[in-house]
């Protein structure tokens, strides 16, 4: 479908869910891999009609990442992306590393043999789909993977609060950052050591560890795409 405009169109719109939450996670995500800059402006109908929804979850879904801090609204002038930066970034997976470290730890005194067979299978897929480049499998099965361990922990207002964190994680776009699926893979290696040795520091220490490189990778990215774009 040609848009008339330059905004990138999703390769795929099966499964359909609440179209205003469908709308919010695709300029989410723009926004946080570097896709729109900083400063531009926003319409509903150009957003509409990249996903082919109709106005109104459009709007609904610009309302919503106002709230979220993702745009501004500017009178005479509408939604426009607000000021985002690496080291905005950075700082949100910092944070998100301090929680996620510990719903691992806390993982390890629950998590028992079926648990730990669970993951090393989830592991061990993820692997064959990266080996095979097959990114949106990447995606689905490293966040099965988190969300394994996350429920496992038996926090949720903690991983909820993870949760609110995670959206500055674009999760369709990540396979295509440059070392992050290696990163993924041994990154999640040390972590499922650490939980078959039920070693609560050893496991905090390695999400906490993954958090960070992923932020950073995600961080780097954003960086060198935004400065390209000013030149």
């Amino acid at each position: 479908m040609k848009t008339g405009t330059d905004w990138p169109i999703p390769a795929s719109r099966a499964g359909r869910g609440q179209l205003s939450d469908e709308a919010s996670d695709y300029l989410r995500e723009l926004v946080v891999s570097g896709q729109i800059r900083p400063g531009t402006r926003v319409r509903p109908e150009l957003i509409a009609e990249a996903l082919d929804i109709s106005s109104t979850p459009a709007r609904e879904a610009l309302q919503a990442l106002r709230v979220e801090g993702f745009l501004r609204y500017e009178p005479r002038r509408g939604f426009t992306v607000a000021h985002l930066t690496g080291a905005d970034i950075r700082d949100v997976f910092t944070a998100q590393s301090l929680l996620a470290g510990e719903l691992a730890a806390r993982a390890t005194s629950r998590a028992n043999a079926t648990d730990l067979d669970n993951l090393e299978k989830i592991q061990d897929r993820l692997r064959a789909a990266a080996a095979r480049d097959d990114a949106k499998d990447v995606e689905q099965l490293n966040h099965d993977f988190h969300r394994t361990v996350n429920l496992l922990a038996a926090a949720p207002k903690i991983a909820a609060t993870i949760g609110l964190l995670s959206k500055y994680a674009p999760r369709r776009f990540y396979a295509s950052i440059s070392g992050w699926q290696a990163a993924t893979l041994e990154d999640h290696d040390a972590l499922l050591r650490a939980l078959a040795a039920h070693d609560p520091t050893a496991a905090r220490a390695a999400m906490a560890t993954h958090i960070l490189h992923a932020g950073e990778l995600l961080a780097a990215h954003y960086d060198e795409r935004v400065d390209s774009s000013d030149q």
